[in-house]
């Protein structure tokens, strides 16, 4: 009787066993199958996105600390950086759907509006509130005037862009006519201005950085001016897309400019020094004592905003100067125009 009995229970214990071993094996099953549909969720939520970028310059130091800190990819964006060399490139790949989403100087989005663009471009984050280039003379100025430009040939920016117009409002600023006393050179192609001077066109040239300081380093030119510093506070540079690409994807849109404010904190909090060597895989043909030197210049003269609205106030000066310029036939609505929504909840 007890050899069957212990029989029995022996019985039942392997058989208990061996259901708490297919309980374990199926537990361990259904956290791996748990964990890898976990991870092709996250995989599914990582989206490409296109930026084109109107240049690439030390300039825009927060959006490149903002993808070399990884704060694109923290927001599940694949970034794909293109660079257009020039607005009305720019502008051409985000309205052909070629870029999701544009970086420029935001006159182009009044431009396209008022040309009656049906899917019009949206600014949604502003970058820089100063301009970002420099004038460059053939010999050093020490004591340069703006009233020395008289009569001289001047490599300038494109007809209608960021770059021509601030440099022309402060042409008049100093009592100077663009038109009559001083040459202006807009035939060259954006980006390729620095070369042209270094082989001999113009007296003077209007560049971005690195530009400005390789022409200093090859012995080609001396930066006299800084149009940042003598134009003021200008909304230079801002982010923008096609109005149904943001009604289509606002949770991209808000996880772009979370990250670009990751870049503005960064720049505020951070010493040159530190901002030059997070960025210096962005330009890897410049040395860091450079790009040191180019990021102090920018950050005394305080380019970068602390958040990424652009406020209304900021729009209508930009078309003030559009005015002055004589490139704007009519006025275009900043409610149209530009949506704080993505910048103010990402600046809380």
């Amino acid at each position: 009787m007890k050899k069957r009995l212990l029989a029995v229970l022996l019985v039942a214990v392997m058989g208990m066993t061996m259901l708490a071993a297919c309980s374990s094996s199926k537990e361990e099953k259904d956290t791996k199958d748990a964990a890898e549909t976990a991870g092709e969720t996250k995989e599914q939520k990582t989206v490409d996105v296109t930026l084109n970028e109107v240049a690439h310059s030390i300039f825009y130091a927060p959006m490149y600390i903002a993808i070399e800190e990884g704060y694109f990819k923290d927001e599940g964006i694949n970034l794909d950086l293109v660079t257009g060399f020039g607005a009305d490139k720019t502008m051409t790949a985000v309205l052909s759907g070629e870029a999701d989403i544009g970086f420029m100087g935001s006159e182009a989005s009044i431009y396209t509006y008022n040309e009656g663009a049906n899917d019009y471009v949206v600014n949604f984050a502003q970058l820089t509130q100063r301009a970002g280039n420099f004038l460059v003379a053939r010999e050093e100025m020490p004591d340069f005037k703006w009233e020395d430009l008289k009569g001289k040939l001047v490599l300038g920016g494109r007809k209608g862009g960021m770059p021509e117009m601030v440099f022309e409002y402060i042409l008049r600023q100093n009592n100077l006519d663009p038109a009559k006393d001083v040459e202006i050179d807009q035939s060259i192609d954006f980006g390729s201005t620095a070369a042209a001077f270094s082989g001999g066109q113009g007296d003077f040239t209007v560049e971005f950085e690195p530009g400005a300081t390789s022409l200093e380093k090859e012995n080609e030119g001396y930066v006299v001016a800084s149009l940042g510093t003598d134009s003021g506070y200008v909304p230079y540079t801002a982010f923008s897309a096609k109005k149904s690409y943001i009604d289509k994807n606002p949770e991209i849109i808000q996880g772009f400019t979370n990250a670009l404010q990751k870049g503005m904190d960064y720049v505020q909090s951070h010493t040159p020094e530190e901002i030059a060597s997070i960025i210096a895989p962005q330009f890897k043909e410049t040395d860091l004592d450079t790009i040191t030197t180019i990021v102090t210049r920018y950050y005394d003269q305080d380019t970068w905003k602390d958040n990424l609205v652009f406020e209304k106030k900021s729009f209508e000066l930009l078309q003030d100067i559009l005015e002055d310029a004589n490139e704007l036939d009519k006025r275009a609505p900043y409610d149209d125009l530009v949506t704080t929504d993505f910048a103010d909840k990402a600046a809380k």
